[in-house]
């Protein structure tokens, strides 16, 4: 689905992701980790086509992200949902309004979108918050939030970065289960985190990979997590 050959990234001062290669199969989940400044978020953005690698492929399904048209690209992250690190919301929109942005977007918005968009909020446990704004969310909430958008157009990869960075223990946990439940639904999972605790909970409940970013290269993690 998403795949990285030999990628490399730079912002000018020499490479920071160095001849990168993942596959992202479907129905897998991985996690990211590594230290802070390593590139885990560039990473996530060549995989979801926002940035193009300066060496490399990056195959986005199975069309090199360097040479696609703009149109192909968006129906290409139409099928990617993204759990941006600062939610990215719109202060001055409703929730409701918010996560439907994708639809809006797309004009996919009709008749059974209201109806939809109730039950994604009752999944992920904000029914009660349907007409809140952002600023009047918790960060629980607004991570929540985060992830009914990002699954708002039915994508079959999801890219979350550290979602549970700003959150208690036991709403990251209330987090995994959501993204968990999401996997067995078949979506493919990435999760960028520095939350080893979170990838332990995980690997009890579910087949993972960890990958551990460090000097620019890619790493499976060992049983060590």
């Amino acid at each position: 689905m998403i795949e990285l050959d030999g990628a490399s990234f730079s912002y000018g001062d020499g490479p920071l992701l160095d001849a990168v290669s993942l596959t992202l199969a479907p129905g897998s989940f991985h996690f990211l980790t590594g230290p802070s400044g390593t590139g885990k978020t560039t990473l996530l953005r060549l995989c979801y086509g926002d940035l193009k690698p300066t060496g490399g492929e990056v195959r986005l399904f199975g069309a090199d992200s360097r040479h696609v048209t703009r149109d192909d690209l968006a129906r290409a992250r139409r099928r990617i949902g993204v759990v941006h690190q600062d939610c990215r919301f719109l202060d001055h929109l409703p929730m409701h309004e918010n996560i439907a942005l994708p639809l809006t977007v797309a004009g996919r918005l009709d008749a059974s979108t209201g109806e939809n968009l109730g039950a994604l909020l009752d999944w992920v446990g904000l029914r009660e918050r349907f007409y809140a704004r952002p600023p009047e969310l918790s960060g629980g909430e607004r991570q929540r939030a985060a992830l009914a958008r990002a699954v708002i157009m039915d994508p079959e990869v999801i890219v979350a970065d550290e979602p549970t960075g700003n959150v208690d223990w036991q709403m990251s946990q209330r987090l995994l289960a959501l993204l968990l439940e999401l996997n067995r639904m078949g979506k493919t999972i990435l999760v960028a985190t520095h939350d080893l605790a979170l990838i332990r909970a995980a690997k009890q409940q579910a087949q993972t990979r960890v990958l551990r970013l460090t000097g620019g290269s890619l790493q499976v993690a060992g049983a060590d997590l």
